[in-house]
């Protein structure tokens, strides 16, 4: 089942800010080169493992993680359609405006700036209430028991060591990612007053 399929214009505006924020900080974190978060490890691990390309490797996990926090009652909606097509248009388009600096004080300055972007944007989207994306669907469908600001960590964790093994590549932007994304993104929900979970009742309506 299907989270709201017409959210209003606020929750709209909301989603499309987020994603847009989002894919900027993606940009910047492969923009510094220092390793990708633990999710995308993963997915370019198991494509070089199976030789099969990285996008139908990304969609095909992203399914089965979206799938498996449903039957946790995290039902996605169109907030996770336009989470992974806005993000990944928004990543190429910032992409080709950026350079990765030679000198690694600049990549690591881009690392920094990258964090609060990432927290606000998932922050801002999943506040929308419209669906959550793969990596923070399989965060939240542990939430409860387990936190999202520690459930996230595990998710980017559990991926990270899964792409490592598999070959993909782990540098301290990845550490960093799995260690203080998860509270970085709850700090910013807490101080926009927004709440990161989606609908566990797939009759919900969209009253904002």
């Amino acid at each position: 089942m299907l989270a709201p399929v017409m959210p209003s214009p606020r929750r709209t505006a909301m989603l499309l800010l987020g994603c847009v924020v989002l894919g900027t900080g993606v940009a910047l974190l492969l923009t510094a080169d220092l390793g990708s978060d633990g999710y995308s490890t993963f997915v370019n691990g198991l494509s070089l493992t199976t030789d099969v390309s990285f996008w139908v490797v990304n969609l095909v996990v992203g399914v089965v993680l979206v799938a498996m926090a449903a039957l946790r009652k995290v039902y996605p909606g169109v907030g996770t359609v336009v989470q992974v097509v806005l993000v990944g248009v928004t990543v190429s388009v910032v992409l080709d405006l950026l350079e990765t600096p030679d000198d690694l004080l600049w990549r690591a300055v881009l690392l920094i700036a990258a964090f609060p972007v990432l927290a606000v944007g998932i922050a801002l989207y999943l506040g929308s209430h419209t669906g959550a994306g793969p990596a923070e669907a399989a965060a939240l469908a542990w939430d409860p028991p387990i936190a999202f600001r520690w459930s996230y960590s595990l998710v980017q964790g559990g991926g990270a060591i899964g792409g490592w093994l598999m070959g993909a590549t782990v540098g301290v932007g990845t550490l960093t990612v799995i260690f203080l994304l998860g509270p970085a993104v709850d700090l910013a929900a807490r101080m926009m007053r927004v709440d990161l979970h989606q609908s566990r009742d797939a009759t919900h309506e969209d009253a904002a």
